[in-house]
């Protein structure tokens, strides 16, 4: 009796952790790398296969091989626990994975219509009451953490003291400049990209890197049902999976990601070109190309050169990477691209995506509250030039 019992106690605890390891392997599929992704497939399989009778030997080397594929962040629960009482909340808006499903915009591929994981500028920031609030205020209604360092002893950057770190809110990364440590949000290429850190360059003292915030990205509603009941439209805002789609040989899944966000720029029967970075469409049946704006009004801010909004480019990717080179769909499939067009992994590099992967239309940010709060897409441009892009983005992007 006691024996089945203690079988049984097993057999949980092996369950349990199965449950967990899938838990991660889904919840922070955007934020580990492709090693770490597959490394939590091979332990998923692995574990399957389990007897229970087996279950405590295994426990005591899966448990511990589990911690160093993906090691937990410091207050792993507390930050588990955040994220349960939003996605909570995203649920008592209709059946999640029905009707409305949750998602998080991780990378600044749409840009400046949603934003993933940012820095703001804390002088010229769009949003007026940003900085003026406690820091906890800050995070909860902007999700934004502070982001300003000085340097305090002059040098040069230690590249060996690169290190990331983990909270419950975000991920850090420590350096060290003329021997004084310091620590910014964000994971190391995030840092480089809004701190300016360069290895060689030597850094004075009272040398301001950077003063602002890191935000973690717009959070959204995608509903799902009226891909269904109404065609698509040129312009709209879609969330698709990468199911089948390649680039440079790998699957799209592995290189960055199963869920992507991009603006529907192709429909079926469509002929596509770009000169001189502004984008044609020849409808099916049409005679001539027009410029997409001229179709589609949705696309009137894409090209009105503010805000971080640049037009669609034609020297990136695999596809109408030349100037007057055409692409047809064919029945089902559409073309996809950012808005951020500069840095944007896009249909430019693996083609258009079958209708069979489309999730549904992007349809309410709901945290933070921003000027993008409420109705995707219902923003224009901010009124400031876009510029020239720098490292990983436009300057006017630290803006928004």
């Amino acid at each position: 009796m006691f024996g089945f019992l203690k079988k049984r106690r097993e057999a949980k605890k092996l369950a349990k952790f199965l449950t967990e390891v899938r838990v991660r392997r889904h919840a922070d599929d955007d934020l580990l790398s492709a090693e770490q992704r597959a490394g939590l497939d091979a332990l998923i399989a692995e574990t399957a296969q389990v007897r229970p009778a087996d279950a405590a030997a295994f426990l005591e080397t899966a448990v511990p091989k589990y911690h160093r594929i993906a090691p937990l962040y410091r207050h792993f629960q507390i930050r588990a626990f955040l994220d349960l009482l939003l996605v909570v909340g995203a649920v008592a808006f209709g059946i999640r994975g029905l009707f409305f499903q949750p998602f998080r915009i991780p990378t600044s591929s749409m840009q400046p219509t949603l934003y993933g994981i940012h820095f703001l500028d804390r002088e010229n920031a769009s949003n007026p009451v940003l900085g003026k609030l406690p820091n906890p205020l800050n995070w909860l209604l902007f999700s934004a953490r502070p982001a300003k360092l000085e340097i305090q002893s002059p040098g040069e950057l230690d590249l060996n003291s690169l290190t990331s770190q983990g909270n419950f809110l975000s991920d850090s990364t420590g350096f060290r400049i003329g021997g004084t440590r310091y620590s910014l949000p964000g994971d190391i290429r995030k840092v480089e990209e809004y701190s300016n850190l360069e290895a060689g360059k030597s850094y004075a003292k009272g040398d301001l890197l950077c003063d602002g915030f890191l935000s973690l990205g717009d959070h959204l509603f995608v509903e799902r049902f009226s891909i269904y009941l109404a065609p698509l439209k040129r312009g709209d805002v879609i969330v698709f999976n990468t199911d089948g789609l390649t680039v440079d040989g790998r699957r799209l899944a592995d290189a960055s990601g199963f869920y992507y966000i991009k603006r529907l720029v192709g429909l079926p029967g469509d002929t596509l070109k770009i000169v001189g970075n502004q984008l044609y469409v020849k409808p099916q049946g049409a005679k001539e190309f027009k410029k997409i704006q001229e179709i589609a009004p949705a696309f009137e801010k894409i090209y009105s050169g503010k805000g971080g909004y640049q037009g669609h480019l034609n020297h990136m990717g695999r596809y109408l990477a030349t100037p007057g080179e055409e692409f047809k769909l064919g029945p089902d499939r559409y073309f996809m691209m950012g808005d951020n067009s500069s840095f944007s992994l896009d249909s430019r590099f693996f083609g258009a995506v079958p209708r069979e992967n489309l999730v549904g239309k992007a349809w309410i940010v709901f945290w933070p509250f921003t000027r993008r709060w409420g109705w995707v897409d219902r923003q224009g441009p901010i009124d400031a030039p876009t510029g020239e892009p720098e490292r990983g983005t436009f300057k006017v992007m630290y803006r928004q």
